[in-house]
């Protein structure tokens, strides 16, 4: 879903946010692909994956009472600091 708030994504973004997209959620691990969860909204380059129940789940989702971050001991800094981890992994083992 896109937000009226939110100015279009550069292609540079696109592919970024594609790229985590892809990647398998970074709270609960659950296979891609994965929904884009930026910590400022419109603030693409932040963007983590996240499965739908850990993204706005009513339970688990970040947006909502975020359990499964409790019991993890995850913040958004952390899952976005493996998403980076991730990203950089990937693009070391195709170059």
């Amino acid at each position: 879903m896109h937000s009226k708030n939110k100015r279009p994504m550069d292609a540079d973004e696109r592919e970024h946010v594609a790229n985590v997209k892809s990647l398998s959620c970074g709270v609960c691990d659950q296979s891609a692909p994965s929904e884009a969860h930026e910590i400022v909204q419109g603030q693409w380059f932040t963007s983590m994956p996240l499965c739908r129940d850990c993204h706005t789940g009513p339970h688990n989702g970040i947006h909502f009472l975020h359990r499964i971050w409790d019991v993890k001991k995850l913040d958004e800094l952390k899952v976005l600091n493996n998403t980076i981890r991730r990203l950089y992994a990937r693009s070391a083992t195709t170059a």
